[in-house]
C-alpha cells in the first residue's frame, strides 16, 4: 500500500492534526509526516503516547474537529487512563482516531517484549469499548475505504475508532534520514563506558539500539554480557530499574545506560531521582535527538539538553560529553563521586547494519544477571 493513498483515505475522516510517537511498523507513515505532512496535517511528536492523547483532546475542545493518535501497540498501556478517564463517552465523549502498529502479531516472528502484547492488541481495544479493524499489505483501497468510512462516522458519533496496522503494509520510500550534526558514534561511546566499570558494577541499558549494543560490546568488551539488564521493552522505565536495584544493593556502583526518547517519555522519573538522592547510581543519557530504534524520526525535543534538567531536579553531579576524551573524564569522576550521577553524550545517528540482538531468551538474560551478581 502506498502511504499516499492511505493518507488521502484517512483526510476523509476529516482529521487534520497528528500526533503520537513513531514505531517501526509506521515508519514509512512517520516519515511522510516528518517530509511531507505539514501542508496537510498540524503534526507533533508528544513525550509519550498518554500525551498525545491529550493534545487531541485539547485540539478537538478547541476546533470541534477530531484528531489522530498514532503509536506502536506497546503505546497502548500509556493512553488507557487519558482514554477511560477522558476521552470515553461515558466521560467526555471526546472522539478521536488511533493508528497502531502491531508489533507481535500471532503468528508473525517478532522480539520478545512484543509476544504479549501482540496476542492482546485487539483484545485491549475490545474491552475499552473502542471499534477496530486491522490492515495489511493484502488491504484492497476499496476495503480501507470502506474502513475509513466507518472511522469517520464513528468520530462523527463523538466515539474513537483504531486501526491496526500490520507489518509490512506500506510500500518503501526513499529519503534523507534526519541527521543531528553530532559525531561521536553511539557504540563507540558505549564499549568506553563499558571499559571503564568494574566488574563488580552493574548496567541497566534501555530499551532499542543501545541495549542491542550493550550486549555486543559487552561480549567483546568484557567477554560475556551477564553484568547487564538489558531493559528491552518498557520505554522509559530503565532509569527507576535500576534506582531500584541501586535502592537495595547500596554497596553496588549501578550505571543506567538511558536514551533521549525514553528519559523523555517519563521525564517525572528525573525529578523523582534527583529529589531521593543516592550515593551509588550513574544515569546516563544517550542523547542523538532521535527515535532511531523505531525509524529515526527526530524526538519532540530536539535540541533540549537533558542535562540541564538533571542539574535542576537536584542530581549531585551533572556532566556532559561529546567525544572520546570529554567521556573519559566524565567516567571517572562518576566513578569517584558519592552521589547521584548524570552524563548526557551527544552521539550522532550512526549504526551498524549488521547490528544484532540478544540471542537467549529476555528470562534467561535476567536469571544470568542475577546469578552473575550473585542474587
Amino acid at each position: 500500500m502506498r502511504v499516499e493513498d492511505f493518507v488521502r483515505e484517512i483526510k476523509k475522516t476529516g482529521v487534520t492534526d497528528m500526533f503520537g510517537i513513531p514505531d517501526s511498523t509506521l515508519k514509512q507513515f512517520c516519515d511522510y509526516l516528518n517530509r511531507e505532512g505539514g501542508e496537510e496535517f498540524n503534526h507533533l511528536v508528544p513525550s509519550n503516547e498518554g500525551s498525545a492523547v491529550g493534545l487531541a483532546a485539547g485540539s478537538y475542545l478547541a476546533t470541534g474537529k477530531p484528531a489522530c493518535v498514532y503509536m506502536q501497540n506497546s503505546g497502548i498501556g500509556n493512553i488507557v487512563n487519558p482514554l477511560t478517564s477522558i476521552a470515553n463517552e461515558e466521560v467526555y465523549g471526546i472522539p478521536m482516531l488511533f493508528l497502531v502498529g502491531w508489533r507481535g502479531e500471532p503468528g508473525v516472528h517478532d522480539e520478545p517484549q512484543h509476544i504479549f502484547m501482540g496476542k492482546i492488541t485487539e483484545g485491549i481495544f475490545e474491552l475499552l469499548g473502542v471499534e477496530h479493524e486491522c490492515i495489511g499489505r493484502d488491504t484492497t483501497l476499496e476495503e480501507l475505504s470502506g474502513i475509513t468510512d466507518r472511522a469517520g462516522k464513528t468520530l462523527r458519533a463523538g466515539r474513537q475508532y483504531a486501526i491496526i496496522i500490520k507489518k509490512n503494509t506500506f510500500d518503501e520510500r526513499n529519503g534523507e534520514q534526519y541527521s543531528n550534526g553530532f559525531s561521536f558514534v553511539r557504540e563507540d561511546a558505549i564499549a568506553q563506558i563499558l571499559k571503564s566499570i568494574k566488574p563488580e558494577d552493574v548496567v541497566v541499558s534501555t530499551t532499542g539500539k543501545i541495549s542491542r549494543e550493550v550486549y555486543e560490546q559487552s561480549d567483546i568488551v568484557i567477554g560475556h554480557h551477564k553484568q547487564s539488564f538489558f531493559t528491552v521493552g518498557g520505554m522509559g522505565h530503565a532509569s527507576m530499574i535500576a534506582y531500584g536495584y541501586a535502592l537495595k544493593r547500596p554497596n553496588k556502583k549501578v550505571y543506567c545506560i538511558d536514551g533521549d526518547g525514553a528519559v523523555l517519555m517519563h521525564m517525572g522519573s528525573e525529578a523523582f531521582i534527583g529529589r531521593h538522592k543516592l550515593d551509588n547510581l550513574v544515569h546516563i543519557c544517550i542523547n542523538n535527538e532521535a527515535h532511531e530504534s523505531v525509524g529515526g524520526m527526530p524526538t519532540g525535543a530536539v535540541g533540549m539538553k537533558y542535562s540541564d534538567n538533571a542539574a535542576a531536579c537536584g542530581y549531585d553531579l551533572v556532566l556532559t560529553a561529546c567525544d572520546s576524551q570529554e567521556l573519559e573524564n566524565a567516567m571517572k569522576q562518576a566513578a569517584e563521586c558519592k552521589g547521584t550521577v548524570f552524563i548526557e553524550i551527544f552521539v550522532s545517528m550512526r549504526s551498524r547494519a549488521d547490528l544484532g540482538r540478544p540471542k537467549e531468551s529476555a528470562a534467561l538474560n535476567k536469571k544470568n544477571f542475577m546469578e552473575y551478581h550473585e542474587v
